[in-house]
Parts: structure tokens; C-alpha cells; sequence
């Protein structure tokens, strides 16, 4: 049987559009720019021959199509994903680990963290900025700086004011479960020892 499908990539932007009802938290989802986004649902509704959104003015409401299209075409990301879970080896999931170049990777432990989460492969790229986050070169990320960073979650890895190290995520994805993971290894993580000085953990979350 041959299926009749738009573009994969189209209906993921359509579908991550309709749940947030915003481009640009879609584009955060997705790894992409809004206006890759847009770009893609404007293709999608042309491939269709009907009108998914209505745009107005610094909002995006679904129209009766989108509404009527939205349910079925989650329910059949939701089938892929879980048909491929069946399949995963251990180490299937890959969690993509930016750190800044002055950072002490031995304060993390993460040779004790990929033996505690077999189910996920853990990668770290060093030195690392926003730069390689804005353009998912990897998934959350160690920096150097201060934690308010529009459209992202940024948590405080330890303690103090001013500058510091924080743990960013994009919103969109922030509470996926590899990333959830490695926030709560680091809140699990004791606290700093003022004569070690090695060990971080979360203490403190800013918002955009």
C-alpha cells in the first residue's frame, strides 16, 4: 500500500505550530527559525488546498481545518514514536551536551551518569556557546554568563549572584525526558565543597 503523505518535515512544523499556536515556540521545538516554520506550514496548506491558521496580529489561532487536521496527524507521531521505542537499543537516545571551555567536565560525573541512564547516549561537545544551541548543535547547554536568555530555560548550577554557570534549554524542549534527566542528575549532585570546590548543582531557575 502506498500512503499519500505531505512532507514529514512540514507536518511536524504544523503540528508543533498548533500546540503552541506559536511559530517561534515551534521553531525552539524544532531546532529551526519561525520563519522556517512559517515557511513550511505556508508549503503544507498549499500542498492541501486549505488554510491550517489564521494569522492575526501577534497571535495564531487554528482554523476549523487545522482543528479537524491536528488530532489525527499527532496521533500518528505519537504511533511512530512509540513503534520506534520498541526498537531503541540501549543508548538510542541521544543527548547532545554543550559545555563552555573553562568548565571542569570531572564536576559532573558523567561517567557515573551514562552508568545510571543506559537508555540514553550521552555526547558532549566542548567548547560550546548559544551559538550552537540556537542551531541545535546540541540540546541543552553549560554557560558562562548571566541566565536570561529569551525563549529558554536557564537554571543556576551554583550558587552566588552576577556571573556564573547556568544549564539552558530551549522552552520547547526543556522538559523532554533526557533533558529532565540531566537537570535532576544535577540537583541530586551534592553540594559544592567549599575546599573541593568541584561539585555543582542546580539552585536557582530564571525565567525569559
Amino acid at each position: 500500500m502506498t500512503y499519500a503523505l505531505p512532507p514529514l518535515n512540514a507536518l511536524r512544523a504544523f503540528e508543533a505550530a498548533a500546540r503552541h499556536l506559536s511559530f517561534k515556540l515551534a521553531a525552539h521545538e524544532l531546532h529551526v527559525t519561525p520563519a522556517a516554520v512559517g515557511q513550511q506550514v505556508k508549503a503544507l496548506e498549499a500542498r492541501l488546498g486549505v488554510q491550517l491558521f489564521e494569522r492575526l496580529h501577534k497571535q495564531l489561532i487554528l482554523t476549523a481545518a487545522g482543528q479537524a487536521y491536528l488530532p489525527g496527524v499527532s496521533e500518528g507521531f505519537r504511533h511512530i514514536a512509540e513503534a520506534t521505542s520498541q526498537l531503541k537499543p540501549a543508548g538510542a537516545v541521544l543527548l547532545q551536551l554543550g559545555v563552555h571551555g573553562s568548565f571542569d567536565l570531572h564536576r559532573l560525573e558523567l561517567a557515573e551518569f551514562r552508568s545510571a541512564h543506559a537508555e540514553l547516549g550521552l555526547r558532549v561537545l566542548q567548547p560550546a556557546g548559544l551559538h550552537e544551541l540556537v542551531e541545535g548543535k546540541v540540546d541543552l547547554l553549560i554557560a558562562r554568563g548571566l541566565g536570561r536568555h529569551p525563549g529558554y530555560r536557564c537554571d543556576r548550577v551554583n550558587e552566588g549572584s552576577g556571573l556564573g554557570d547556568w544549564l539552558i534549554a530551549p522552552e520547547g524542549t526543556a522538559d523532554c525526558p533526557e533533558i529532565v534527566s540531566f537537570r535532576d542528575w544535577l540537583r541530586a549532585l551534592p553540594a559544592e565543597n567549599p575546599l573541593a570546590n568541584r561539585r555543582p548543582r542546580l539552585v536557582g531557575i530564571s525565567g525569559s
